[in-house]
């Protein structure tokens, strides 16, 4: 197969040659500082996705995606694409009160046996969470609060109501029981001192109400970021609802825009060392002058004395993305075994001290177009420079 010429003049002109060593020493720059920038990029974007990945499991896990004040939904609506489980749900604000302090909360009053509740199970340090049966009068805790209060398993603690108040020969008392500690999760999350379960049937009794007349249902969905459809689904239904925005949407809006401005921050690096193809190119072309001038006698067309350039300049930008995303990759896979090996445990608040890493394939394959894209432009100007040279004038002195 015959390659068009300026292809293969453009091929040519990308080799580095003895007697122009300083133009080569550009380019080389050039690419290595679009493959740092992209292999950086790759690296903080994976690390990132990873820590909003861990975010949504571990928060996310816990805090209702979305509550819908109905014992079940109408079979009108269409939500099995984003739904993954629903599951009986009631809430209420409460103090929990142990001998050593007191901590108010979240008190989610579940169905155990619901296996829509499978993260905690999962994340259970003592006890299980089959033990929250009704009329059992029993809690489970996080990690965090139970060193807060100082109880463990088999211990008794004080639940006292916020928003229920029963009459007593005293007055007007908050309504209040104690409870038996059967389990202790750790999530280790923000929401393990703020969130306690127990049975749904306790807590209705502990309202003074029936449960079916405080029951809700709460939506896991697929991925919690999924909520803008499911939030028109139960608006044109009308029902009543909240979802998880309104208590953690202020913290996944400040992650979203701390990694969009790492990745903005990255992207001005490659641009930089892109933008320096501009003045190999130009170098290039001020060299090539005398080339320029017989292939334009010969009757090269514009485009195609253009296209030698450009393809002179793309060269260097897929050569930097190519080792760009070869050691972008390399690094986030190996960077725990390396951080391991060198005893540097960066994330404490891990259990096992490792950086979450979630590579995403379509992202990275964004930032290689967006990086070539910027050589692309970068060679436009060299490019049309060589078609300002007069023919007349380059051969004057040849």
């Amino acid at each position: 197969m015959t390659l068009p010429a300026s292809l293969l003049i453009g091929l040519r002109y990308s080799k580095s040659r003895k007697a122009n060593q300083f133009i080569a020493f550009i380019n080389m720059f050039s690419i290595a500082g679009i493959a740092l920038g992209l292999m950086a990029l790759i690296i903080t974007t994976s690390v990132m996705n990873g820590f909003e990945s861990q975010l949504k499991q571990r928060i996310l896990g816990l805090t209702p995606h979305f509550v819908v004040d109905t014992e079940q939904l109408p079979k009108s609506l269409n939500l099995s694409e984003f739904i993954n489980k629903s599951s009986a749900f009631v809430e209420a604000e409460a103090v929990l009160q142990s001998a050593n302090g007191l901590k108010p909360l979240y008190l989610q009053g579940i169905d155990a046996n619901d296996d829509a509740h499978a993260l905690i199970s999962q994340n259970m340090r003592v006890g299980e969470l089959s033990s929250l049966q009704p009329k059992g009068y029993n809690i489970v805790i996080g990690r965090a609060l139970a060193v807060n209060l100082d109880v463990t398993l088999g211990d008794k603690v004080r639940v006292i109501l916020a928003g229920t108040s029963v009459y007593t020969p005293m007055g007007r008392m908050p309504a209040q029981r104690k409870f038996t500690v059967v389990g202790i999760y750790d999530l280790a999350s923000e929401l393990d001192d703020k969130v306690a379960l127990v049975n749904i049937n306790d807590l209705a009794r502990l309202q003074r109400k029936k449960t079916n007349e405080i029951r809700q249902t709460r939506l896991f969905l697929n991925d919690p970021f999924q909520f803008p459809q499911v939030r028109a689904s139960l608006e044109q239904a009308k029902l009543e609802y909240y979802d998880w925005r309104e208590r953690q949407g202020a913290l996944f809006d400040a992650v979203k825009m701390e990694k969009n401005m790492m990745v903005v921050m990255l992207l001005l690096i490659i641009a930089v060392a892109a933008f320096n193809i501009v003045s190999a190119l130009v170098m290039v072309v001020n060299e090539k002058q005398g080339d320029i001038a017989i292939l334009r006698t010969q009757g090269m067309a514009q485009r195609n004395i253009m296209f030698v350039f450009m393809i002179n300049g793309l060269l260097n930008g897929v050569k930097g993305a190519v080792i760009g995303v070869a050691l972008g990759l390399l690094v986030t896979s190996q960077i725990n075994p390396v951080m391991k090996f060198l005893n540097l445990p960066i994330v404490q608040f891990l259990p096992d001290g490792s950086l979450p890493i979630v590579i995403d394939a379509w992202q990275i394959s964004s930032i290689v177009m967006l990086t070539l894209l910027l050589s692309f432009i970068a060679s436009l100007y060299p490019a049309w420079r060589a078609l300002k040279i007069e023919p007349a004038n380059a051969l004057r002195y040849e």
